[in-house]
């Protein structure tokens, strides 16, 4: 067993009131993401698992990879669907999760509309589809982005900082923003319990090959065996956070949160340059960092916000914590990533 899927195993011990997923039936949007694809695996490694999990997704063959070995078990299903249309079927979703948006920075300038519709339309068709069919509880994964240009200081949820709305790039942080506050919106007019995580930008094994997020494109190159490619400066202070961490936080979210509440995810010890980063992984790689020319379109997907770093205090009041070093987590998803290929 691989270090990551220990690590999986790890969270399915955390002490957490897991009775209340007891005979429920849960949905994960976005199951074949990086995140969405890391909390199907936590809840249906759990012992004594009596929940069913319903993992959402377009792309079915990608779906079978990364679950082959629980695709027998009757708690598991698959449910071949695209957010951006009404969800039709007869089954109640007890506990909703919406892990599924457009994340890749490719999109914002090659489908923007794409991307506003995943989160928006993808967000009203769920939270329609719940307050029809008996749902406890949505939670939805929205993103450090929607806190755009900041002044210096740790994000914390209330906080807001600068979107220009008209620069391509918004379409992202625009359409995280609006979902966040549709979500409010359903949670006062039909009287539903709501949640949202706001995951810093995130890395672990399980990004998509059309994933073009600087942390992908860095470990594709290791595992390439290409030095590492970084196509600016690499000056924008970031807080990141292993996949698996993540997770646990929302299901600390899921199963602790105050309703109608957002919450930041984020490992405060992990607040790193992108420099810092592609350096990380060239060392561990043994490899070196070499300076390209960007594309006009991978600039128009570029997120220039110079410093992104989120304040945990509010999750931590649930209980949450974070162990362990990057480098070490970043070791990890890079053996995953050549088991993978292996």
């Amino acid at each position: 067993m691989s270090q990551y899927q220990e690590d999986i195993k790890a969270v399915t011990h955390l002490e957490l009131p897991w009775g209340r997923l007891s005979g429920k039936n849960i949905l994960v949007t976005g199951a074949t993401g990086l995140i969405g694809s890391c909390l199907v695996d936590v809840l249906m490694h759990r012992e004594g698992q009596d929940y069913h999990v319903y993992a959402s997704g377009r792309d079915e063959h990608r779906i079978q990879h990364l679950f082959s070995k629980i695709s027998e078990s009757p708690f598991f299903h698959f449910l071949k669907y695209d957010v951006t249309q009404p969800l039709i079927l007869d089954v109640d979703f007890h506990y909703i999760i919406n892990a599924a948006s457009g994340a890749n920075p490719i999109l914002y300038s090659t489908n923007p509309v794409g991307v506003m519709k995943a989160n928006i339309y993808g967000t009203d068709n769920l939270l329609s589809f719940g307050v029809k069919h008996n749902m406890e509880k949505f939670v939805y994964i929205s993103s450090g982005d929607v806190y755009g240009e900041g002044d210096g200081r740790d994000y914390t949820e209330e906080y807001s900082g600068y979107v220009n709305p008209l620069e391509l790039r918004s379409c992202y942080t625009s359409a995280k923003r609006a979902a966040e506050t549709l979500c409010i919106s359903y949670a006062q007019q039909y009287n539903i319990k709501v949640n949202i995580a706001r995951p810093c930008h995130t890395y672990g094994p399980n990004f998509t090959a059309s994933d073009t997020r600087v942390y992908a494109q860095f470990l594709r190159n290791i595992i390439h065996n290409e030095d590492i490619v970084m196509k600016s400066s690499g000056e924008q202070f970031r807080s990141w956070c292993y996949v698996v961490d993540v997770v646990s936080g929302i299901l600390y979210v899921l199963l602790k949160g105050e309703k109608n509440e957002a919450y930041n995810i984020a490992d405060e010890k992990s607040n790193i340059t992108i420099k810092e980063l592609a350096e990380m992984i060239a060392e561990i790689g043994g490899k070196k960092v070499v300076v390209d020319v960007p594309s006009d379109t991978e600039k128009r997907g570029y997120n220039f916000v110079k410093k992104a770093t989120f304040s945990t205090s509010k999750l931590k009041g649930l209980g949450w914590s974070v162990n362990g070093t990057m480098y070490e987590k970043m070791c990890n998803t890079i053996e995953q990533l050549r088991e993978y290929l292996s």
